[in-house]
């Protein structure tokens, strides 16, 4: 059963909101101001599928991929770019303000560049049987099969190709699999996920995908099928040689945005630790500078970052340790001996690390969140242990989405930098 019903704003998740007297529904793919009529999504109570717009927003464009609507991937290609930038900007806000923090917040920075460098494709068994590729649809678990995504960079232009070609020689296993595509300078990396042992005909099959679609590297669970040359990646001076599956920032742009925010930030700075470094990417870059302590769980991710560093002339001294962060933070004593600290935690933030920072005469604190719940949350903790919010400020490089990158500088009160000692 179909009904109507007007949207009055967009929340946090990005779906429009319509105020009911039953209570909220949830819409996606709408926005605010619009009349639109909807249908039952089963097993949301209150959620509903979109039919059709009856009275459009003028906020509302042309979407530029014929997958936006079905795909779950992009949530906003309808909307303004101008409007789409203030919600994103507001969602850091909005965070803030939840827990009772006043700051001035800078001008959201658009830094998807040419586009996305990494992605995860799906896939899956759909429909009588089919094998289908591409992102999740919204809210759901089926796949939307897909042959093009306009977000990628041009460099991973040919990925979608190569993990459909991937998927079907892994079909006969019928399991669900990931294939996780990175773009570095020496082409595609591929990792897949999920496929359970291969034998080797199947490795040898794989290894002919990877000659075919000219694959730097194609990996499963990180063990090695296929290689013709060495992913690589250009950090500041380095290169450095990414383990299979390693995280980087989705974009370019976006991780060449938040290092020159950390970098201006340490710049007063004569010691800093990089916790949660992964392979490097502020690390490296502040070791043109001065020396650094870089610290993650990631074992793999450190030794690639030490190997960047002993392979690059020029660079300060980095010190690479292996640490479990969330179940062993760094103890006051331990950071005291820094001026800078630099935290960029997973989403779920860093909340004992927080606590054991408020309790150090650290003097700058440079936070680093993909969440801004997470990060608001952490921010509060410093905050009610003596420092202060010098600089906060938003970047999108997961553009229409609603996520939204957050780099921040603390600055110790002068009265507690007494107290300590200092």
């Amino acid at each position: 059963m179909s009904e109507r019903l007007a949207i009055a704003r967009v929340g946090r998740w990005g779906d429009g909101i319509s105020d009911t007297p039953s209570g909220p529904v949830y819409v996606p793919y709408v926005l605010p101001g619009e009349t639109v009529e909807v249908e039952d999504w089963p097993g949301h109570p209150d959620r509903r599928r979109l039919i059709q717009v009856e009275i459009a927003s003028p906020e509302r464009i042309a979407p530029i991929c014929p997958h936006f609507g079905v795909c779950g991937g992009c949530a906003f290609q309808h909307w303004a770019r101008a409007r789409y930038r203030e919600w994103k900007r507001a969602l850091l806000l909005d965070a803030l303000a939840h827990l009772g923090i006043e700051a001035a917040v800078d001008d959201l920075i658009d830094a998807h560049g040419d586009g996305r460098r990494r992605a995860v494709f799906h896939a899956r068994r759909g429909t009588h049987d089919l094998l289908e590729l591409g992102f999740a649809a919204r809210k759901q678990h089926r796949v939307v099969a897909i042959d093009h995504c306009p977000i990628l960079a041009p460099i991973l232009s040919g990925a979608i190709a190569a993990a459909w070609a991937i998927a079907e020689q892994l079909a006969g296993k019928r399991k669900p699999l990931d294939i996780q595509a990175t773009a570095t300078d020496a082409g595609i990396d591929v990792d897949v996920r999920g496929s359970g042992p291969l034998s080797p005909l199947l490795m040898a099959e794989l290894a002919r995908v990877a000659e075919q679609h000219r694959l730097a590297r194609l990996t499963r669970h990180g063990e090695m099928i296929a290689q013709c040359a060495t992913p690589i990646v250009r950090i500041g001076r380095a290169d450095v040689a990414l383990p299979p599956g390693a995280f980087l920032q989705a974009t370019h742009a976006g991780e060449i945005a938040l290092a020159k925010l950390v970098e201006a930030n340490c710049e007063e700075a004569q010691s800093v630790a990089d916790l949660f470094c992964g392979v490097g990417p502020f690390a490296l870059r502040l070791a043109e500078r001065i020396p650094v302590v870089a610290i993650d769980n990631d074992a793999p991710a450190v030794e690639a970052l030490r190997r960047a560093r002993a392979n690059t002339q020029g660079l300060k001294p980095i010190e690479a340790e292996v640490r479990d962060l969330s179940r062993r933070p760094l103890s006051p004593q331990e950071l005291n001996r820094f001026d800078a600290v630099v935290l960029d935690p997973p989403r779920e933030g860093a909340s004992e690390q927080a606590h054991a920072l408020a309790g150090s005469t650290v003097n700058t604190v440079v936070a680093v969140s993909c969440n801004p719940g997470t990060f608001a949350r952490d921010a509060r903790i410093l905050l009610d242990g003596g420092y202060q919010i010098a600089q906060v400020t938003p970047v999108d490089q997961f553009l229409f989405s609603t996520h939204v990158e957050v780099v921040a500088r603390f600055q110790r009160r002068r009265e507690r930098r007494k107290r300590g000692g200092l």
